[in-house]
């Protein structure tokens, strides 16, 4: 049995993902401000943008046994501003937790994970594209692709594999509330999808679990997004 780390499982991809490796039979943890409301889960209470994140972090793998550990970066925050905005704060707020929060559970938890362990980064289709009115989101999920390759380079030799899997627009509480549940925008984002529909997170957690388990897909971006129409 493998430990698995996800931050930001409470909800959506996250929980989806952690519902997944635990009925595969794998130890999880979920890291997250609130608790995840699944059979079997260890839920961690960590606000990962907050000014304590690196004491807690580590105050958490500190009880982390030696071993296969499959670490997910799920959480993410979705604001929505222009590169016109001034509010610094905003945008510092979701490189925290975007950026800055991945690298602090990586140098936290690498020197406990073995040969077989995987680091997953959860992208976005805005990783490597732009849409407007989400300035903050889509440089950080650039970021990630950047953080990955480095990740890549870095654990060569070591056993470790990673990728960065981006989902295209799926059906969670982040995007209904980023368009103010409104079924028409949801319909008009479902219409650019090949498949005329919302991605279900049942469908990113399997391509998450796919991931976890393949090392041969290691330095890889994966898009997840049922095929987008292109205009």
């Amino acid at each position: 049995m493998s430990t698995v780390v996800i931050s930001g499982a409470s909800k959506g991809i996250g929980k989806a993902a952690a519902a997944q490796f635990i009925e595969a039979g794998h130890e999880v943890f979920n890291l997250s401000r609130t608790p995840a409301d699944l059979p079997g889960i260890k839920n961690v209470q960590i606000d990962l943008a907050g000014t304590q994140a690196v004491k807690e972090v580590a105050t958490f793998t500190e009880g982390l046994k030696p071993g296969v550990i499959h670490l997910v970066h799920n959480a993410a925050r979705l604001t929505s501003e222009t590169v016109r905005s001034d509010d610094i704060d905003t945008f510092r707020s979701v490189i925290d937790i975007n950026v800055i929060a991945p690298q602090v559970l990586n140098a936290a938890v690498l020197p406990k994970m073995n040969a077989g362990s995987s680091i997953i980064y959860v992208g976005s289709t805005l990783s490597e594209k732009a849409v407007p009115n989400s300035y903050s989101y889509v440089v950080t999920k650039h970021a990630m692709i950047g953080m990955m390759r480095a990740t890549c380079q870095d654990l060569a030799g070591s056993g470790i594999h990673t990728a960065c899997i981006c989902p295209g627009f799926t059906n969670t509480e982040m995007l209904r509330a980023h368009v103010g549940e409104s079924q028409e925008i949801l319909d008009s984002i479902a219409a650019g999808s090949a498949f005329g529909r919302l991605i279900e997170p049942t469908e990113i957690a399997r391509t998450i679990c796919f991931a976890a388990d393949n090392p041969v897909i290691n330095g890889a971006i994966i898009h997840a997004n049922l095929g987008q129409i292109e205009n």
